[in-house]
């Protein structure tokens, strides 16, 4: 059975905030929580995995898509968790390094290496009944920006879009918005 990803919280970048996109995935007896970040309040991210009936020390594995607080701000509610990054596995006091790309984070979740806005980016791959589902900040909402104001390498953002969409996605959740189907006029 494939896995179930709900975005739980919609991202946005606008004058009165920022929030990154939230999502979690339940993959067999593995919880993953994307981009714990900043929300307006943490009750945002805990009130809808408490209504998916996961508590937040039942979340196996967080994926920070990069290292801005604005995805990172609420690593902390899941203590029990392995948290993944481009670098490592971490969890507890252990280290574990290992390079994003191909690493599987659960049976139908895999992160690929798409850096563009930081050097350091990763796109969770998460296997749904719906087809593939990419949760990344290689678009920051279906509705823009088109080119990324905070992009560290504009060659490697845009070869990461193509890459990504070459994979056929069905769905993208992007940094700051809600999910979306890619079509043609999805920039590359």
């Amino acid at each position: 059975m494939p896995a179930r990803l709900t975005v739980i919280h919609d991202g946005y970048a606008r004058d009165d905030g920022v929030a990154s996109s939230v999502v979690h995935v339940a993959d067999g007896t593995s919880h993953v929580v994307v981009d714990p970040g900043m929300v307006r309040d943490r009750s945002l991210i805990l009130e809808p995995l408490a209504s998916l009936g996961v508590a937040a020390e039942a979340v196996t594995d967080v994926v920070l898509s990069h290292h801005h607080p604005d995805h990172t701000w609420h690593l902390a509610l899941f203590p029990a968790a392995r948290v993944h990054d481009v670098w490592a596995v971490y969890r507890a006091d252990q280290w574990d390094d290992q390079p994003a790309e191909g690493r599987r984070v659960s049976e139908h979740v895999t992160l690929i290496e798409t850096p563009g806005h930081t050097p350091q980016d990763v796109t969770t791959l998460v296997e749904t009944e719906h087809g593939l589902v990419a949760c990344t900040h290689l678009w920051w909402s279906a509705d823009g920006p088109e080119e990324d104001p905070l992009c560290t390498d504009a060659a490697a953002l845009h070869e990461g879009r193509r890459r990504v969409l070459g994979l056929g996605v069905a769905r993208i959740v992007p940094g700051h918005g809600p999910a979306f189907v890619p079509d043609a006029s999805t920039p590359r």
